[in-house]
């Protein structure tokens, strides 16, 4: 299966450097869950918002996911400590895990999201089974 056409998930501006995340829906094996944008040393990242240890939602306040010192990714609930850039595993319980990273794309002052086979975009609301 070809990968779908790039959504847009925010402007560019809106990801301050080290700063809070833009959180979004997407489905995952027919599963609603949530994922992530952040821009870290200069470069704009996505990941599914699961820890590798055990997939808990990682953010400590929604968007929140760097440690004090806005270096690493850690999970609020286990201190799984995770490396930006490529989302493996730098400390704690994830062991050799790496985070799930999505194709992200920045231009023209946007930030895009490219779904694949494994990972769609969430419906809208309205349309979310009862």
């Amino acid at each position: 299966m070809a990968d779908a056409a790039p959504l847009a998930i925010c402007r560019a501006d809106e990801l301050p450097e080290r700063g809070t995340a833009r959180l979004f829906d997407v489905v995952q094996w027919g599963a609603t869950v949530r994922a992530f944008v952040l821009r870290h040393d200069g470069s704009v990242v996505g990941y599914l918002n699961r820890c590798v240890h055990v997939p808990a939602e990682m953010d400590w306040l929604p968007g929140e996911f760097l440690d004090s010192e806005r270096r690493y990714i850690i999970c609020s609930i286990h201190g799984a400590t995770y490396e930006p850039g490529d989302g493996r595993c730098v400390g704690g319980p994830c062991g050799r895990g790496k985070l799930t990273a999505l194709r992200i794309e920045e231009r023209d002052g946007m930030v895009y999201w490219y779904p694949s086979s494994d990972i769609r975009p969430a419906p809208p609301a309205s349309e979310s089974p009862p």
